[in-house]
């Protein structure tokens, strides 16, 4: 399944793809139960099939179960003309281009990412990489923006920088997660684009190298999306092509199978140090090619266009904009 946030008409919504179609999961499961497809449940539709996509996670396997069952429920009824048009009228389906995709998890519980997790970006930042346990770092909430909304560049920085990254969205709540176990608590992956204001390293300000919040967190530097693919659709999460690109040109191009620690030590050794929750979001670490590592540094700049391409999840398209510009919402 892929599983997304989606606006409409000033709503935000959890939803599903069926196709180039966007299915409600709460709305769907209304339909469901009132045409007696499915057996009713005591409980209110909002507790049973959730309207926010966080909530939905919180219902762990039960939910995701019960949301493949509607998406075929859903496909077999449009074979009749006047039950889709009645599933469009009701708010139940949508176009993909009718609607706007929002980031998948809008505020998560946590974000953490990697540092240095492939060998090639540390000898381009002139770091060595850690190889006895993975590194990590957080982002605030407040950074998360969608697809096709901008990156800003703020005031106080000139040096906005960008990193491809693979991430896994956590669905079920774990402490100390085994590594053998790790994939029972992944809902799914979808695309993070590590947004840095690189004059605000520890290296620039401190004098030293080593993972800082600061730089990481200015609001709209957590581009993610388009949405969620859920992991029994991605058999191997270490074999898929990464590649960014701004205005067309490539700037990183390489593939998951570089990462220096994969994602059952990763979950891991998070797991270790705070519990994790559904909704948490994770970011693996990003791969050669970054801007300030370039000769001349390459930085964002307005009017640009960023778009990172992942194997088997799809694009996330961001513009760049200046900090006052108006920002356009719908």
């Amino acid at each position: 399944m892929r599983l997304v946030t989606y606006a409409y008409r000033g709503q935000t919504r959890a939803g599903a793809l069926l196709g180039d179609q966007v299915v409600d999961l709460n709305r769907g499961y209304v339909w469901w139960t009132g045409q007696g497809i499915e057996e009713s449940s005591t409980a209110p539709a909002e507790a049973v099939m959730p309207s926010t996509l966080l909530a939905f996670l919180q219902r762990g396997d039960a939910g995701m179960r019960l949301a493949r069952q509607l998406l075929a429920a859903v496909e077999e009824a449009r074979h009749s003309s006047s039950i889709e048009r009645a599933l469009r009228e009701d708010g139940v389906l949508f176009a993909l281009r009718e609607v706007r995709l929002r980031a998948p998890i809008q505020r998560p519980p946590k974000i953490v990412c990697m540092w240095v997790n492939y060998r090639a970006h540390g000898e381009e930042a002139s770091i060595v990489p850690p190889t006895e346990q993975p590194i990590f770092f957080s982002k605030f909430s407040t950074a998360v923006i969608g697809p096709g909304e901008p990156i800003v560049i703020p005031r106080i920085s000139q040096m906005v920088d960008y990193e491809a990254e693979l991430a896994l969205v956590i669905g079920k709540r774990g402490k100390d997660i085994a590594p053998h176990e790790v994939y029972d608590y992944i809902a799914g992956y979808t695309i993070f684009n590590d947004v840095s204001a690189r004059d605000y390293s520890l290296k620039r300000l401190l004098g030293v190298v080593g993972p800082s919040l600061i730089q990481k967190t200015f609001d709209t530097f957590a581009p993610m999306g388009p949405w969620i693919v859920t992991r029994d659709e991605i058999d191997d999460p270490h074999r898929l092509d990464i590649r960014l690109s701004i205005d067309g040109e490539i700037m990183q191009d390489s593939n998951t199978r570089h990462m220096i620690f994969k994602i059952p030590d990763i979950v891991a050794t998070i797991s270790q140090v705070v519990t994790l929750e559904p909704g948490d979001v994770i970011s693996t670490g990003t791969p050669p090619g970054v801007g300030f590592a370039r000769t001349p540094p390459r930085y964002l700049k307005p009017g640009e266009r960023v778009r990172i391409e992942i194997e088997r999840i799809g694009v996330l398209e961001n513009p760049v904009a200046s900090s006052g510009e108006p920002q356009i919402e719908n």
